[in-house]
């Protein structure tokens, strides 16, 4: 399971994330104590401010929400690639808030991440991209090459001729699935998926979509999927929440989503330019 706590994150203005550090947290702490009790924010811009749910194992939980609102920032929170300024962020029972990175590269073990352009390694095949998990563990070389084979025919990639090839030989939608094969091939318990569908037609949106699922109930994985993708969102989700304003909006399945009475919910389901989501 993962739950966030109360976490609050905030940059200095004009920045759109600062380095982890022991200073820049420290500094971050003092500045978010401060706007909780009144006194301004001086010169912090807050992305998520005191944002608390839970994703149950084994589910699929989709945050949606307009540009800049955080939703990268979350899983990379998630991730512990950045540290709040307040609150708790557990994954799988631990608090990672504050681990060292050696600590933290051990609940990493447990992830995979498919990355919104999908960061595979230029000049490796796509066979060796989906394997460089494995590799860096040091498994046999026959144990990768089996594994490599059945995450790329999981992802409707089983032509050999397409496992020797660069990423630059494939499509985008390839690309994207060969992602997803290297996410899985160390077997994680959870998933974290950065627009997954970003970029591609209504048909291969759809394959991804159906492999997301097809993924889980195979797996038993537990997943979070940064959209702004509303067809995909409520095709695939058991969890939906939508972040603006640095702040939950809204939290429940598609259907409770669908039903709650905000106007800033409904413009953005609806699609609509009027309203008080407004575009800089």
């Amino acid at each position: 399971m993962i739950e966030f706590r109360h976490v609050t994150y905030s940059v200095s203005s004009g920045e759109a994330e600062e380095p982890t550090t022991e200073y820049g947290r420290l500094r971050r702490a003092v500045e978010a104590a401060r706007h909780k009790q009144g006194f301004g924010r001086r010169g912090r811009k807050f992305i998520l401010d005191d944002v608390s749910f839970e994703v149950p194992e084994n589910s699929i939980a989709c945050i949606m929400g307009v540009s800049g609102t955080g939703k990268t920032t979350l899983l990379r929170l998630m991730a512990g690639l950045l540290q709040p300024d307040s609150g708790e962020i557990w994954i799988d029972g631990h608090n990672i808030v504050g681990l060292k990175e050696r600590e933290m590269m051990e609940i990493r073990r447990e992830m995979g991440f498919v990355f919104q352009y999908g960061a595979l390694f230029d000049s490796l095949s796509v066979a060796e991209n989906v394997g460089f998990g494995l590799e860096q563990q040091r498994r046999p070389k026959s144990e990768i090459a089996e594994i490599v084979t059945a995450r790329l025919r999981e992802v409707g990639l089983a032509e050999e001729s397409v496992h020797r090839k660069l990423p630059s030989e494939i499509s985008g939608g390839m690309r994207k699935r060969v992602a997803m094969a290297r996410a899985l091939a160390t077997a994680p318990k959870i998933v974290l998926y950065d627009e997954p569908t970003s970029g591609l037609d209504p048909v291969m949106a759809r394959v991804i979509d159906d492999l997301i699922v097809n993924l889980r109930e195979r797996a038993g994985t537990t997943n979070v999927v940064v959209s702004h993708h509303l067809t995909s969102i409520l095709r695939i989700s058991n969890l939906v929440i939508m972040l603006h304003g640095g702040q939950i909006v809204a939290q429940g399945t598609p259907d409770e989503v669908r039903q709650i009475d905000s106007p800033v919910v409904q413009q953005f389901l609806e699609g609509r330019a009027d309203g008080p989501i407004t575009v800089a």
